[in-house]
């Protein structure tokens, strides 16, 4: 039988499949799983004792109406066979005991994705667990994604930047928890007995940080009176580049956590640090997707500049003003950015209009990129307590530190008997305030990045 072909919006062939989210066991299945949701406590268990506590046939029956709903939708999905195998297994395992905390550590073995990175895949995913950015809870969650991995993305993987964990993925379907902030699904946030040896895959949604780029940088631009050369204004309005752009900029950053001149740990993701230490790093990586985005410029693929003009905008005008002010280090790594171009004059805010010297912005970007490289490297020879007072002058260089700040007066201001992870204590919670510039700034975004909660494609040209 010969098979039909179709073309994604990336303009890649792949078989031809009924959307998961058009088959009427979807929505059964999603309503099921927001049925279950309320009756879950933090750690994803079901307390029965609890005041307002459902009956347990209650929730077996809402269970069993979940295994139907993935036994039906699973023949959709021949590639995840063997994972709602398991899945259907843990689930019906987690009411065996007694719905007690979930352990779905058979079922996320069985999940691939990154084994088969085709274009336009979809997947089907049920599991407890907590949505970055979005639910801390390890409630129960489902979601239907397609895959973003477009030959031109699959080329530079393989040659350039290899990175065989990462997924791009966008959004088909999903429940409450991703009704967030969230645009990441990373093995780590499931419920689980113990947590495997190594992870085999990560997924960043770039069709919600492209819809929510596109909405924050358009009211900033307006805003700001920034005047916008036509080909980054052709970008804002086309939501299919700009999620090839962050797909790319979320693949290099990635990996980058792992490669360079690094301290032993660069990723710190269970250390107690500094939050200062914790925006360097995500600035670094975000720095060094930019570099390469020169460089893949320079090399013909289109791809390269747009993702220049996203880190800029994203880290300049959403990072600083998103979220509360208590350890903010994306913010913090937003406004470190901004105060640098402004220093070196590349981008200028006069009249109450602002202006960015486009030729100057690579040159000068990498500029930074290349200091807090050159922090890195020094820091291997450093005690953790002279690298981290040596990354607070970088920052401090650029940004005013809180004038009641005991770290900003030095050493001497701190008791330097306790251990390096006890002056923690000693960091404000907002070390490195905000800027007159992006007070006001704040105060006119805050609604807008406030209506980019739970945004997707489909939301992204609407009015703010």
């Amino acid at each position: 039988m010969t098979e039909i072909l179709v073309h994604d919006i990336h303009g890649e062939a792949e078989p031809a499949a009924a959307k998961v989210v058009e088959h009427p066991a979807w929505p059964r299945l999603r309503d099921a799983v927001e049925q279950i949701r309320p009756w879950q406590s933090k750690d994803g268990s079901i307390d029965f004792d609890a005041e307002g506590a459902p009956e347990a046939p209650a929730v077996a029956m809402a269970l069993a109406r979940v295994i139907a709903a993935v036994e039906e939708l699973s023949p959709l999905l021949p590639h995840d066979a063997l994972y709602h195998e398991a899945l259907v297994a843990d689930l019906r395992a987690w009411e065996a005991g007694g719905f007690d905390v979930p352990d779905f550590l058979d079922s996320l073995l069985a999940f691939q994705p990154a084994a088969n990175r085709v274009d336009g895949l979809q997947h089907l995913v049920v599991f407890p667990m907590y949505t970055q950015n979005g639910n801390p809870d390890r409630n129960l969650e489902a979601v239907v994604l397609r895959m973003v991995w477009p030959e031109w993305l699959a080329e530079l993987e393989a040659t350039r930047y290899d990175n065989p964990l990462f997924c791009g993925i966008t959004f088909e379907g999903f429940t409450s928890g991703y009704d967030t902030n969230s645009a990441v699904l990373f093995p780590e946030t499931i419920a689980v007995r113990e947590a495997p040896e190594r992870f085999s895959w990560g997924g960043i949604f770039c069709d919600r940080e492209a819809a929510r780029f596109r909405r924050v940088t358009e009211a900033a631009v307006g805003l700001l009176g920034l005047d916008l050369p036509e080909e980054i204004r052709a970008m804002i309005d086309d939501q299919g580049r700009c999620e090839q752009a962050f797909v790319l900029w979320d693949m290099i950053h990635d990996r980058t956590h792992s490669r360079g001149d690094l301290p032993f740990d660069p990723f710190m993701i269970k250390q107690r640090q500094p939050f200062w230490m914790y925006g360097l790093e995500e600035l670094r990586c975000d720095l060094t997707a930019f570099k390469e985005a020169v460089k893949l410029e320079a090399d013909g693929f289109p791809q390269g500049r747009d993702v220049q003009y996203a880190v800029l905008f994203d880290r300049m005008f959403r990072f600083p003003v998103t979220g509360e002010r208590v350890r903010n280090y994306d913010g913090l790594g937003g406004q470190l950015l901004f105060a640098y171009l402004h220093k070196h004059d590349v981008v200028r805010w006069t009249d109450n209009t602002l202006k960015i010297d486009w030729d100057r912005a690579p040159e000068v970007t990498n500029q930074l990129c290349g200091e807090i490289e050159q922090l890195y490297r020094a820091g291997i020879d450093r005690p953790k307590l002279v690298h981290w007072f040596a990354a607070y002058d970088l920052v401090s260089t650029y940004l005013a530190p809180h004038p009641g700040s005991r770290w900003a007066k030095g050493p001497d201001a701190l008791d330097l008997e306790k251990p390096p992870r006890k002056l923690v204590d000693d960091v404000l919670a907002d070390e490195f305030p905000l800027s007159m510039f992006y007070e006001a700034l704040s105060k006119k975004l805050k609604h807008v990045i406030a209506e980019t909660k739970g945004i997707t494609a489909a939301d992204a040209g609407r009015a703010a």
